[in-house]
């Protein structure tokens, strides 16, 4: 399985939202630092284009009570939007995360999706490392909070 897909849903995760409104905001947060961490992608592309921040922004918003559930949606819209605009494809993995980070007010598995498209964003930033995904896996496993390390966990095949 490529390094980028070995994000998946665990043991403790039994379906579209079935987590707690506490484990979904503790998603929702680490998605968004996910999405941030390969924001400057997107950002040294488009700097003038701001929906990926705002989706993170609105991310962590939502686990505030500052973001409704459809405010969420018609972001992660606007930023997938931004994402098939962006001139390369390490922008375009950035944004997607992005858009991924906010949805997961939604649906919880989008957090999975931010990992992910994080993951490939710098893949695609640094083609000639080979480590580049090694390292933002690694990124992202020590910014796990271990609440979440049965819900969302590294796939072994």
């Amino acid at each position: 399985m490529p390094l980028p897909e070995r994000w998946k849903m665990g043991p403790e995760w039994d379906g579209y939202n079935s987590v707690d409104e506490e484990t979904q905001k503790a998603l929702a947060l680490w998605a968004a630092d996910c999405a941030e961490h390969v924001l400057h992608y997107f950002e040294e592309e488009h700097p003038d284009d701001s929906r990926p921040q705002k989706a993170i922004e609105a991310a962590r918003g939502w686990t505030r009570g500052e973001v409704m559930v459809g405010e969420a949606i018609d972001i992660s819209r606007k930023t997938h939007a931004a994402a098939r605009e962006a001139a390369n494809i390490a922008a375009c993995e950035a944004a997607r995360a992005a858009g991924h980070a906010v949805a997961t007010a939604h649906v919880d598995a989008h957090a999975r999706g931010a990992a992910i498209y994080a993951i490939k964003a710098r893949m695609e930033a640094n083609p000639n490392d080979s480590d580049a995904a090694d390292a933002e896996l690694a990124w992202q496993v020590e910014r796990l909070p271990e609440q979440l390390q049965s819900i969302v966990v590294i796939s072994e095949s």
